[in-house]
């Protein structure tokens, strides 16, 4: 039963709505004098649970007072509200909610109807809602400040006097922002002036200026976190970072460091979207080393869709020299790259038809000192080509035909072309598939080829400067025989196994290629020879299927061989050098003829549920001409839950020497984790080469992710020949939503 009291300020309630309506109207009429926009009107509801009163246009109310006024709620002991001014005046346990914003507060001041006030004594909490990012440790927890005074300026803005930030647990803060002076606008960031970092409430770090994201996908200019380290070779380092985006669709980041025995290096990165489907990369990185190392290297990535099917891509690189690569280079997998490609391209593709004009720039460096390369470049040229298309319905005939034309140039320290060597070439293609019911297939397709080279070699070895042109026939005939198919049933698990054997049968035919001596290597359209082979083979599948789920390729089994019936390829052929030809690299990848020969090695490749938990490959290459295995491959990927995951990859190459360099390589990565997985988290790799006996790169790396924070530790070591042999230890500390203190940079992270 409610009591008389209760029931009387319920009834007071009522009349106190209509002129507290009558109080907001001159409230809002009076605030559209003033410079900020009018807001909207409203009504304000007001309850209590204790002893109210009213003196003149003031209603005074203590015991759980609660105003709600469109979506805003007050909450304190003690509430003087002015009907006229819509100013209310919170004593006690203050409490203000709006929208994801939560305040607490001893005291506050605040209009009602323009929503701006000053609390005392703050304890605030900001809901943010983040996307997952696999680069960026996120957390659920708000973001979290207390400061001796608030201003809320208007709906989004709030300026915050003498407060610490944190997004940790505020009873025992891993980590704070202490700041005289921040401003909080909501969506977009946390703007802090004068401020410190501290850690376990230790101060570390004075910033003068610094932002922190408060909102999804914001990006805000300015200072980014320091970079600080160490290593055996540069000494110590350190360096920052400034990022400006003065546009949504464009930002860029500059950044300086210095090392101690090296001297000073600099990075940049320009990122823009200036119309849809248009994006555009430039990356630099330099280092003025006082050794005599340094260099530079950058790229410039552009990718844009246009109108009625164009595509433009530009992927530009250039590196100053191996050297600098061997030197500066983050991570081991690109010190040891020593191939720079480029290229250029614009192309159409429409109604079966190839429209493309490009340039393409490859440079590849074969030693460090004295330094080589070799610079082979393909620009302009410009191509047109058509798939195969029947103009016969009923017939079985399909035509197709490539042709280009351009410039290319080879540069190295043996041949030096002219920049602009001509090159043209026209391939028309017939193809005629014929089926002898389910128990054979034939497809057949003849080629006539006529390319013209603008310059050519003369007995010597030199460029002549001569022209040569070459007219080709090339014939070819794929046979499919029938697959053997079985099936095999497991009732109890409800798994059915099948298992298919498919023979391969190729014969190739090419003739016309005449003084193939004198043919400039500009690309492997110059390695094109007589030749007259067969391919044969079988290819096994054993697939699984589980249930109605379907079925996955759990094992297969290619084994191949040539077999040619012209051992010289039509006279192309050197003994006592590496030969490299179209018909070789068909079959395998590695070089392996250095004398004449009617069989290929025989290659085997086992791949075992590719992309599963349990992924490997095994490649084997028997050489009947040497009579030995000349190529062993093995690679294992093992990841039997999400966390844990192990790579082991052994590789050798034990043919000719002449023709491959022995070699004998294994390298091996084991983890449990990632980068912004909550707890620990660890990793640890390591490649060795076994015929020289050198441990070429080693790391381990430990990390710890808390619900704010996360720390991470990492031992490196390069040993680069004479280049680099190098020790680092570097460390990441990682602010949840925020950013990364230290020199472990996420793009070097081994997870």
């Amino acid at each position: 039963m409610k009591s008389k009291r209760s029931i009387e300020w319920r009834g007071r309630l009522h009349r106190l709505i209509i002129p507290v309506v009558i109080g907001l109207h001159f409230a809002l009429a009076a605030a559209a004098q003033q410079p900020l926009p009018p807001q909207r009107g409203g009504i304000a509801e007001i309850t209590a649970g204790g002893p109210q009163r009213k003196e003149g246009p003031v209603y005074i109310a203590d015991k759980d007072v609660d105003i709600h006024y469109q979506g805003m709620r007050l909450q304190a002991d003690h509430v003087e509200y002015n009907t006229d001014t819509s100013q209310a005046v919170a004593r006690g346990h203050v409490i203000y909610d709006y929208e994801n914003v939560h305040l607490e507060a001893d005291d506050a001041q605040l209009n009602v109807a323009t929503n701006k006030g000053t609390f005392q004594n703050v304890r605030a909490t900001i809901h943010l809602d983040r996307r997952p990012n696999p680069m960026v440790l996120l957390t659920e927890n708000p973001l979290y400040f207390e400061a001796k005074q608030i201003d809320r300026i208007s709906e989004d803005v709030y300026v915050v006097h003498h407060g610490w930030f944190t997004v940790c647990e505020p009873q025992k803060p891993f980590w704070q922002f202490y700041a005289p002076g921040a401003t909080v606008t909501l969506g977009k960031s946390v703007a802090l002036v004068n401020s410190d970092f501290r850690m376990l409430r230790i101060p570390l770090v004075w910033l003068p200026y610094a932002t922190a994201p408060a909102g999804e996908h914001v990006r805000q200019s300015g200072f980014m976190l320091p970079i600080a380290g160490n290593s055996n070779t540069k000494g110590f380092t350190i360096g920052d970072a400034f990022y400006w985006a003065p546009e949504p669709w464009v930002d860029a980041t500059a950044g300086f460091e210095y090392f101690g025995k090296r001297g000073p290096s600099e990075r940049g990165i320009l990122r823009a979207r200036p119309f849809e489907g248009t994006s555009i990369e430039y990356r630099y990185y330099g280092v003025d080393d006082r050794e005599g190392q340094g260099g530079y290297t950058q790229q410039l990535e552009i990718q844009s869709l246009w109108n009625h099917g164009w595509r433009f891509v530009t992927d530009l690189n250039q590196l100053s020299s191996l050297t600098f690569q061997l030197a500066f280079a983050g991570t081991y997998t690109e010190a040891i790259d020593s191939e720079i490609r480029s290229a250029v391209f614009l192309t159409n593709n429409f109604r079966g038809f190839s429209f493309n004009v490009d340039g393409l720039n490859d440079k590849s460096y074969l030693q460090v000192s004295p330094a080589e390369s070799v610079v082979l470049r393909s620009a302009p040229e410009a191509s047109f080509s058509s798939v195969e298309q029947a103009p016969w319905q009923n017939l079985p005939v399909y035509f197709s035909f490539t042709s280009f034309a351009g410039a290319v140039n080879r540069t190295d320290q043996f041949i030096d072309t002219p920049n602009f060597v001509g090159r043209a070439e026209f391939a028309p293609k017939v193809t005629v598939p014929v089926h002898f019911g389910d128990w054979l297939g034939v497809t057949t397709s003849a080629t006539f080829r006529t390319t013209f080279y603008g310059d050519s070699l003369n007995t010597a070895g030199s460029v002549s400067g001569q022209s040569i042109t070459r007219n080709t026939g090339e014939f070819q005939v794929d046979l499919s025989p029938p697959t053997l198919e079985r099936f095999f049933d497991r009732p109890l698990t409800r798994h059915r196994y099948k298992h298919t054997i498919t023979p391969l049968i190729t014969y190739s035919y090419v003739t016309g290629v005449n003084d193939f001596e004198r043919f400039i290597r500009f690309d492997s359209d110059a390695t094109l020879t007589d030749t007259n082979q067969i391919e044969y083979g079988l290819v096994q599948h054993l697939y699984v299927k589980d249930g109605d789920n379907q079925p996955v390729d759990f094992l297969s089994w290619r084994v191949v061989q040539d077999h040619y019936f012209d051992p010289t390829f039509g006279g192309a052929l050197v003994p006592g050098q590496r030969n490299v030809f179209q018909a070789l690299d068909s079959i395998t990848p590695f070089a392996f003829a250095a004398t004449p020969r009617n069989w290929s090695p025989i290659v085997s490749d086992v791949l075992l549920t590719p992309g599963g938990k349990y992924d490997a490959e095994s490649i084997i290459e028997y050489d009947p001409q040497l009579d030995k295995v000349t190529t062993i491959g093995t690679l294992l990927k093992v990841k039997p839950y999400s966390e844990f995951y192990a790579t082991v990859a052994d590789f050798r190459l034990q043919g000719n020497p002449v023709v491959q360099p022995p070699s004998h390589q294994i390298r091996g990565v084991i983890g449990y984790g990632n980068q912004v997985r909550k707890g620990w988290n660890v990793a640890a790799g390591v490649s060795y080469d076994i015929l020289s006996n050198t441990l070429l790169n080693q790391y381990v790396q430990v990390s710890y992710n808390g619900g704010c924070c996360g720390l991470s530790v990492e031992y490196g070591r390069f040993n680069l020949a004479t280049v680099r042999s190098e020790n680092q230890f570097r460390v990441g500390l990682m602010l949840a939503n925020i950013g990364t203190f230290g020199n472990l940079r996420k793009q070097e992270r081994i997870f």
